[in-house]
């Protein structure tokens, strides 16, 4: 099974071209990355993907083990189990963490049935000394006063608490100092899985050198222009993207 992404197109709702026909499949126990120039359309596939309101899908399809993506809301996403860390995760004021994840879950369950407490601390805690963060942030609002390291560590903490079908992580290395870097990788290669597909968008190399990918693709202007093995990463770190402006590259 896997996350099919089929020519897809969409626009900003004033009407602009983002993504001129995607298309990309990602296996379940595969780690895809996606690499590009600012403004090739990169965040915009999560977000369309995830379904942010700000974009309009204009041709092509998505699915996830056959299902229509877009037949769902965003919710319905969330729980048939997509995953977006979001580049910028925001501050839910008044909310405490161990709220938030913990109902999260909760919805995940059916009707009638409760989370218990003293299993989902106890897995709360694990999964939090895994990625270094004091407990102390439990009963703190989500990312609110967090540094940009700590709201990064706390996008993991969720991927690791929900265990998604197939996560998206959107330039989750943005930001991070190496320790930080080599920590979110940590919680990020614990859930490697072959139940479980990953697709990293990143500028840099350096995040690949802590989750190794099994594919790596190129996107420019709107499309998927070039895909290889992790070797292309490293080429790219090397050469960058002039071969864009060749005329193969048309």
């Amino acid at each position: 099974m896997s996350l099919l992404i089929q020519d897809l197109h969409a626009t900003l709702e004033d009407g602009t071209e983002i993504l001129k026909g995607v298309s990309l499949e990602i296996p379940k126990g595969e780690v895809h990355a996606i690499m590009g120039p600012n403004g090739s359309g990169k965040s915009t596939l999560s977000k369309v993907i995830a379904g942010h309101e700000g974009y309009v899908v204009t041709g092509g399809s998505v699915t996830l083990d056959g299902e229509d993506v877009f037949g769902w809301s965003i919710d319905e996403r969330s729980r048939a189990g997509i995953f977006l860390a979001f580049q910028y995760p925001s501050e839910v004021p008044g909310v405490s963490n161990a709220n938030f994840i913990r109902a999260a879950l909760q919805a995940r369950l059916p009707q009638g049935q409760e989370i218990d407490a003293v299993a989902y601390y106890k897995n709360l805690y694990s999964k939090m000394d895994i990625l270094e963060i004091d407990r102390k942030f439990t009963a703190r609002a989500v990312n609110e006063g967090f540094s940009g390291g700590e709201k990064k560590r706390n996008e993991i903490l969720q991927l690791m608490m929900l265990e998604p079908t197939f996560a998206i992580l959107d330039e989750t290395d943005s930001g991070l100092d190496i320790d930080a870097l080599k920590i979110v990788a940590k919680g990020v290669n614990a859930m490697r899985s072959p139940d479980r597909g990953f697709l990293l968008i990143t500028h840099y190399q350096r995040l690949l050198d802590h989750i190794a990918p099994d594919y790596v693709h190129v996107m420019a202007e709107g499309r998927i222009v070039r895909s290889g093995g992790p070797e292309l990463a490293l080429e790219l770190e090397k050469e960058g993207y002039e071969f864009l402006k060749s005329p193969e590259s048309a």
